[in-house]
């Protein structure tokens, strides 16, 4: 029984990867309890395991009381301890299922903490996987010994699954739970996008090349920014490779998925043109107020910037922090004439208004009619007593609306006004 015992134990340390002396801890444990169950006492019990004999052994600790001694702090007691070995196979068959029990338990418990252990510090990571069942929505991943979980919304839209299939998996969080740690994994998370490169992509691995943002709609399409920390390394061909076979590996494990790898700059204009690539645009407008930037694409370009159903200015956005309006450049010249022609307008008006407030001065005091019709267009006027009719008020009203004329016929004076 030693020997079939001591192989029981190796097999356990094999098959759970727990270690030897976590198993004799928890064997030590379970027979203590069978020992106490079965006798009664409180003694402690030892187990001790020869490996090289392939003996096991279990011995009792019955604690024994000597005369008192007195020392410096006071009355105390001379113990000592009395072992003898016991025979396991005396215990009952109820000592020995409580044994089993609390063996049982306890390796549960180590697995658990195995498990959680070695994956709560590779959160953010990238792992393999296997697949091996798949319900409605959920898929159940194999990692090594451990059953992982990638939910239905962590999915790349509109992938499938077979059984044995093998995938790129990001690790997104580790839970404790009642029973075994949940493991929830991610194939949509731009954190994969990012292990992935660091995979292909020697540079970024090294730190030459860094990724400084990533925005993806899974599934569609990525951005990802990159700049290279040496200025004889480009960023962007070393991601691409030589006839992109980097970035197509990574095109490959995300099932077609397209990426764009655009060139990061300081300067936020050339950023903003960089990241609506492969569209080429003309000009970019900034608003750092508002963090918003108006940009323009010439005619033929503009589909291409805006992508389908928005989907190449929308990652732009999430990639350069920017909100981005997008114009065509026949819409954005039409505009800045428009905006001329309003400005010329308004100058012209503001003009006409301040020879109009000039004329009224040099008629004198204006009458209750005139300084109405001031007050419509917004003059600073007083009122008082004024000789002006109000056939010559019409006619100042004529002059307001902008029509032509003269004040000769104003008893007043023999004014000729020019707007």
């Amino acid at each position: 029984m030693n020997g079939e015992f001591i192989d029981a134990l190796e097999q356990l340390q094999r098959e759970k990867d727990i270690p030897m002396t976590a198993l004799i801890d928890t064997v030590e444990a379970a027979m203590a309890s069978a020992y106490r169950k079965h006798y009664g006492a409180s003694d402690d019990v030892r187990l001790e395991v020869d490996f090289e004999k392939r003996v096991v052994r279990l011995f009792a600790r019955t604690l024994v009381e000597g005369e008192e001694v007195v020392d410096d702090d006071g009355l105390t007691m001379n113990v000592r301890y009395e072992e003898h070995e016991v025979d396991a196979a005396e215990f009952g068959r109820i000592a020995a299922q409580t044994a089993k029990q609390v063996v049982m338990q306890r390796v549960r418990e180590a697995e658990r903490e195995i498990v959680f252990d070695e994956f709560s510090h590779r959160v953010g990571e990238m792992i393999t996987g296997e697949v091996q069942r798949k319900d409605n929505r959920n898929a159940f991943i194999a990692v090594g010994r451990t059953e992982a979980l990638l939910p239905a919304n962590e999915q790349i839209p509109g992938e499938t699954f077979r059984f044995g299939d093998r995938l790129k998996l990001y690790v997104l969080d580790v839970r404790k739970t009642t029973r075994n740690p949940q493991i929830v994994l991610s194939r949509r998370h731009p954190g994969l996008v990012v292990r992935l490169f660091e995979q292909e992509v020697p540079e970024v691995f090294d730190g030459i090349v860094e990724i400084k943002s990533v925005a993806r709609e899974a599934g569609a399409r990525s951005k990802v920014a990159v700049v290279s920390r040496d200025p004889q390394i480009d960023a962007v061909g070393a991601c691409v490779g030589h006839r992109g076979a980097r970035v197509q590996s990574i095109v490959d494990e995300l099932r077609g998925e397209k990426i764009d790898i655009v060139r990061f700059s300081e300067d936020s204009q050339e950023y903003l043109k960089s990241s609506l690539s492969p569209a080429r645009v003309s000009q970019v407008i900034l608003s750092d107020d508002e963090r918003s930037a108006v940009v323009v694409a010439p005619d033929d370009q503009l589909s291409l910037a805006i992508g389908r159903r928005g989907q190449n200015v929308r990652l732009a956005a999430q990639l350069t922090g920017w909100r981005i309006d997008i114009q065509s450049q026949s819409q954005w010249e039409s505009q800045a004439q428009k905006a001329v022609e309003k400005e010329t307008a308004a100058a012209v008006e503001e003009a006409r208004r301040v020879r109009v407030y000039e004329l009224a001065q040099e008629l004198g005091v204006p009458s209750p009619e005139l300084v109405e019709i001031m007050q419509e267009e917004g003059m600073d006027v007083t009122s008082h007593a004024s000789s002006v009719t109000a056939a010559e008020a019409d006619i100042i009203r004529d002059l307001l609306l902008g029509g032509e004329g003269t004040l000769d016929d104003i008893e007043l004076g023999n004014i000729e006004i020019e707007l």
